[in-house]
């Protein structure tokens, strides 16, 4: 059960709402971003405070559940990788080719360790504008990404 209420003001900014205290320019975070997206969601003030603590998204209402994901959208940039397309080098830095969930992409890795292992299955990949490329099961890859993609484990 909730007991907060959450809006967006004129100016686009979250307003919580808890016991006749209003907080202005309320930040949603995902604690586990990739591996539990809708769940555990902290709304936190300008400043990091948390304001209330959300275990599953699916238990609120549908107004305050649309605020939030709007919100999120618009703060994380993850793209999904679908395919790797080609690479320029197996030594590194090497640019990429890749087709992602928002499209074909080009990114450059600077450095092997740029490729880090979120689980058994999923790679977190970082190119060198600090962009995050997520690959969410290795094995769902095609075979020749995942050939290009061994070079570098």
């Amino acid at each position: 059960m909730i007991n907060f209420k959450l809006i967006r003001n004129q100016a686009g900014r979250l307003v919580f709402t808890e016991n006749d205290t209003s907080v202005e320019h309320v930040v949603p975070v995902r604690a586990f971003p990739i591996a539990a997206p809708g769940e555990c969601i902290s709304l936190t003030d300008g400043e990091g405070h948390e304001l209330a603590w959300i275990e599953k998204l699916s238990d609120l209402p549908a107004d305050i559940r649309a605020l939030i994901a709007e919100e999120l959208a618009c703060r994380e940039f993850t793209p999904e990788i679908s395919r790797i397309v080609a690479v320029s080098s197996f030594a590194t830095p090497s640019t990429w080719r890749v087709q992602t969930d928002r499209g074909e992409a080009e990114l450059l890795l600077k450095a092997e360790d740029h490729i880090r292992r979120l689980t058994h299955t999923a790679l977190l990949i970082t190119d060198s504008h600090g962009v995050s490329f997520l690959i969410r099961d290795v094995e769902q890859l095609d075979a020749h990404s995942r050939k290009l993609l061994d070079r570098f484990l």
